[in-house]
């Protein structure tokens, strides 16, 4: 399921609520969000457990919020100011200056983990070490930022908290404060925004801090679908159910390989098959013949297909029998090889992955 995480909730106080409201005996999130973050929260019950690390691997998209001209002790809006620093422009000339450094940090970057993070040292989280007015030798840390963007009328009040901003709109553009500016972020996973907007504060010589964080998107997913804990429950239980994605929403992005009922038997039990004249892939979405059989994850090398994650038969029943796919799709050979996705499979769609409605879930 994908949420819509509220401000001030705790990723795993989220988590707690929805798998209460869901009954669900076996629940966890694929990636904490702070409680001063909003935004998508994929949430995984039953057996998409198994493959929740996928999500966790994955680039995130945020809208970020920063204010410029301020420094804080946590690199966020939490903590007390520490200094304040003269704008090194205004308007428009202010504008192009950020969009100067957002070029410069876009890219494979270094990044000083913060002392306000869970990372842990001698087994203590930092922002322990940090409360209590300490500081550790941290190691920098190799990300990406893939995408760096100023969002075209950025400027925003700290009460928007990003819930009105589209990437690529006008959306705010009336209002003007100099201070505030919301970028377009995509980044690879261990990604601290809170240290970018700190960097490119240092950058432009007035220093910044993050105002606000909203995450639109992990891997595939992506957060038009989300909903929020109190949309979910004001609907009865199995309005709830409905709203569930296949398991497969979370490799929905990996090429897709169909197995023979005879090769898929065998791949459940773990064995690798071979699969001579198909091209290395570190991990597809692998499928039985029927619509909406889906297996596991996978991995094909040197002509071999090797399993990684694998569904129990009585999973693969289940979400077989609750696919909403037409009755006869026609079967594959013994023989695996690659397919379309077949009505009722996540489909990818590199340029701007979608999320499949056709498929019921009871993960």
């Amino acid at each position: 399921m994908l949420l819509d995480k509220p401000l001030g909730m705790s990723s795993n106080d989220a988590l707690q609520r929805a798998r209460w409201l869901l009954r669900a005996e076996k629940a966890g999130h694929t990636g904490t969000l702070d409680p001063l973050a909003t935004g998508l929260l994929p949430l995984c019950f039953g057996a998409a457990t198994k493959f929740s690390q996928l999500s966790l691997d994955a680039d995130k998209r945020y809208l970020a919020t920063l204010r410029l001209g301020q420094t804080t002790a946590t690199g966020d809006a939490e903590g007390p100011v520490l200094r304040e620093r003269v704008l090194p422009a205004r308007g428009a000339a202010l504008r192009a200056l950020l969009e100067a450094a957002c070029a410069r940090f876009t890219g494979e970057i270094e990044q000083l983990p913060p002392m306000y993070s869970a990372l842990k040292h001698g087994g203590r989280p930092l922002y322990e070490i940090a409360r209590a007015g300490g500081e550790v030798e941290r190691a920098p840390r190799r990300v990406t930022i893939h995408r760096l963007a100023v969002v075209p009328g950025a400027a925003r009040p700290p009460a928007a908290r990003h819930a009105d901003v589209t990437p690529g709109s006008d959306t705010g553009a009336a209002i003007a404060d100099d201070t505030l500016w919301t970028l377009d972020v995509t980044c690879s996973k261990g990604t601290y925004v809170r240290t970018l907007a700190e960097d490119l504060g240092e950058a432009l010589g007035c220093g910044a801090h993050l105002a606000g964080l909203r995450r639109t998107a992990s891997g595939p997913l992506t957060l038009d679908r989300a909903l929020t804990l109190d949309a979910l429950e004001a609907l009865d239980e199995p309005a709830r159910e409905a709203r569930l994605l296949p398991v497969d929403v979370l490799l929905a992005d990996r090429p897709l390989l169909r197995l023979g009922a005879e090769d898929a038997g065998r791949y459940l039990s773990g064995l690798r098959r071979r699969l001579p004249g198909h091209a290395d892939e570190p991990l597809l979405r692998v499928y039985g013949p029927e619509p909406g059989a889906f297996l596991g994850s996978g991995r094909l090398r040197a002509g071999e297909l090797v399993a990684q994650r694998l569904l129990s038969p009585d999973e693969v029943r289940a979400l077989r029998d609750a696919a909403a796919a037409p009755a006869d799709a026609g079967t594959p050979g013994a023989t695996a090889s690659p397919a379309p996705a077949a009505a009722g499979a996540a489909a990818p769609n590199p340029s701007h992955p979608a999320l499949p409605v056709s498929e019921k879930a009871r993960a």
